[in-house]
């Protein structure tokens, strides 16, 4: 009798824990709720920090592909961070440049903390655009670096989306082939 109750409980707490892990996790984002029930797409497109990166997916024709089952890391700029380039880039360069901000897995802080630890400090990821970005600490903060030494602040991790997770970065990261295309002074 005491190893069924002992089963019971046991099974009880597993149930749950596993509750606990599948249940809605919110994050704020641009005064918005980011729900782990809604797919990236229909997250970003609430977030008042993301209306410029919304507008751009659209322009690109991305909103489908990243509206897929994934599962999708993305580091999303914010609109402040895209005021910092300046023009907007042609259609194609703006599609490498989008996808270079997503990599397929779902990769939130835990599991590229766990990369770098296992790798010296560092880590690197192959983009969707094919190119690559690697993470690393500085102080307490994680940092993003493109191909071209330029770093972005991760500000908000981890937000769970339906099909993956997002990360909300200060600064558009650019693959090394553009850097002189998207260079902004271009208009």
């Amino acid at each position: 009798m005491k190893t069924i109750s002992l089963l019971l409980v046991s099974a009880l707490i597993s149930l749950g824990t596993f509750a606990q892990e599948t249940s809605d996790r919110t994050v704020m984002v641009g005064g918005s709720e980011m729900s782990s029930y809604k797919n990236v797409v229909a997250n970003i497109m609430n977030s008042k920090e993301h209306t410029k990166l919304v507008a751009l997916l659209r322009s690109a024709g991305l909103v489908t592909t990243l509206q897929g089952p994934g599962p999708f890391t993305v580091f999303a700029p914010t609109n402040d961070a895209f005021m910092k380039m300046g023009a907007t880039p042609s259609k194609s360069t703006l599609t490498k440049v989008l996808k270079y901000h997503v990599i397929d897995g779902k990769w939130d802080s835990n599991d590229i903390m766990a990369g770098m630890n296992g790798n010296g400090g560092s880590l690197s990821l192959k983009t969707m655009q094919g190119g690559s970005l690697k993470f690393s600490m500085i102080g307490g903060d994680l940092m993003v670096t493109d191909e071209n030494g330029m770093t972005a602040k991760v500000t908000t991790k981890d937000i769970y989306q339906s099909n993956g997770v997002a990360h909300v970065i200060d600064s558009v990261l650019m693959p090394f082939d553009n850097k002189k295309v998207v260079s902004m002074s271009d208009k």
